[in-house]
């Protein structure tokens, strides 16, 4: 019966193996297909869009764009609704997902993240001309101008803001600049794109948390390899300059830190 036993324990190896290959890396199945397979919404700008001309553009499209080339393949974006994208790993519909994922540790427990290739921090703004408010703590008894359901709204709350309740990021603004409200405290990264297409604005960064919250491509968890390819694809988009140049078309600086 030795036999029998050796030839079910190579079965057993074969049968490891292959599943192994099956749950394993993917880097090799994306060079063997010629594309990477990148989840993203399409509308949401500057980060995924289309322009007039109906065509899929955005900072997030870009550095898609780049990670493939550097890994020898084409981008195929598939589009599809924010919360469906990261699901859409799980049935395999997407081999990575780049769409402004907050790097959290409760994603982190499920999926694997690359190196973060964007930061966004809480800014004070305020209009041009205002030279009261310099930190966060100086909202205390100000108004502020929030989304009332928004963490920058308990943020202004807690530094002892009276809230104005807005729709958004740009009814804000317009409440600063009217002077209906005294600042607000908004996302450093809506406020770039902002400055961006209205660079004359009267509006100003008056303080930023020093904590910021990164953004990195999302996989499958257990691929070590694609995780290291986009990595190193990132690094390499950073060291020539590419990085810079996507980060000054959309928002007039880098926003890697």
């Amino acid at each position: 019966m030795k036999w029998l036993k050796s030839l079910l324990v190579a079965a057993t190896v074969q049968v490891l193996a292959v599943t192994a290959g099956h749950a394993g890396d993917n880097l090799d199945k994306i060079k063997q297909a010629g594309a990477i397979r990148i989840g993203t919404e399409g509308t949401y700008a500057p980060f995924t869009y289309h322009d007039a001309s109906g065509a899929l553009v955005g900072f997030d499209v870009e550095i898609g764009r780049e990670i493939a080339k550097r890994l020898g393949v084409k981008a195929e974006f598939l589009e599809g609704r924010w919360d469906g994208l990261i699901a859409g790993l799980d049935a395999d519909r997407y081999d990575a997902v780049i769409n402004q994922v907050g790097i959290t540790d409760a994603r982190k427990q499920k999926y694997d993240f690359s190196e973060p290739y964007i930061a966004s921090k809480a800014v004070l703004i305020v209009r041009g001309d205002n030279d009261t408010l310099k930190s966060f703590a100086d909202l205390k008894g100000k108004k502020s101008a929030q989304s009332l359901t928004s963490n920058f709204g308990k943020l202004a709350e807690q530094n002892g803001a009276e809230l104005v309740g807005t729709d958004g990021f740009d009814q804000s603004i317009q409440l600063v600049l009217n002077g209906r409200a005294d600042g607000t405290i908004n996302d450093s990264l809506s406020f770039y794109d902002f400055k961006k297409h209205k660079p004359d604005a009267n509006v100003k960064i008056a303080a930023q948390e020093e904590n910021a919250d990164y953004s990195g491509v999302i996989v499958r968890k257990g691929q070590p390899e694609l995780v290291a390819a986009i990595n190193k694809a990132l690094d390499e988009i950073k060291a020539d300059g590419t990085y810079k140049k996507i980060a000054d078309t959309y928002f007039g600086q880098d926003v890697s830190k």
